[in-house]
């Protein structure tokens, strides 16, 4: 296989969240008076850190959102997460496979520690992903679409960036693996082809993934 590393990206590639966490979103801003439907949830933050809702919503309203309004989404989110989350259908076939054949993996999301590692437990997930293969976008000063996890995770797994491959379904994760050097393959399951701009391939089952790794 011409890739030393694979990366994932957990939201929507490994775990099926993003209906649930973009549905509660547009919900909640709507609510703090920033109408919001999911279908722009998705498109203005699907693949973000957190930094970023707070971000648009100040450059958009000129209001700030309440400091409570992290802890509050993610209250809501881990208790959907436990009656609702699922893995992404075909992944576990897929880290099986990497695993007998003996490829290193990793997640790198924007998400938080904690809520990766929810997810994971909910799902049996975390069979697959010690402390060690999971890096969050708490862990570096900037958020995709910035390089920076990325490039973090493949110098904590030891594998310069040129023999990495990034699995992904958010533009700003296509283009921080873009531009950290990696390749990239799009996960296009939710996500349209054509938001996918720079993907070295794209594929819409996850189970096609170890045939076009090679």
């Amino acid at each position: 296989m011409r890739y030393d590393l694979v990366i994932f990206d957990n939201d929507g590639v490994l775990v099926d969240s993003e209906p649930i966490s973009n549905t509660l979103l547009a919900g909640y801003l709507t609510e703090l008076g920033h109408p919001t439907s999911y279908e722009e949830s998705l498109r203005d933050y699907m693949g973000a850190a957190m930094h970023r809702v707070h971000d648009v919503v100040l450059e958009r309203t000129g209001q700030r959102l309440p400091e409570d309004f992290d802890d509050v989404f993610h209250a809501r989110v881990f208790a959907a997460f436990e009656r609702e989350l699922e893995p992404v259908d075909g992944v576990v076939e897929v880290l099986e496979k990497l695993t007998a054949d003996g490829v290193p993996f990793c997640v790198a999301s924007s998400g938080s520690h904690e809520r990766i590692r929810v997810g994971h437990r909910k799902t049996g997930l975390d069979k697959w992903f010690g402390d060690e293969r999971i890096f969050s976008s708490q862990d570096v000063g900037r958020g995709k679409p910035a390089p920076d996890l990325f490039l973090y995770a493949a110098e904590r797994m030891g594998v310069p960036p040129e023999k990495c491959l990034v699995v992904e379904d958010s533009p700003l994760g296509v283009q921080a693996a873009v531009a950290a050097g990696m390749d990239v393959y799009g996960f296009t399951a939710m996500t349209p082809a054509e938001r996918l701009d720079g993907a070295d391939e794209l594929f819409d089952d996850m189970r096609e993934l170890p045939r076009l790794l090679g």
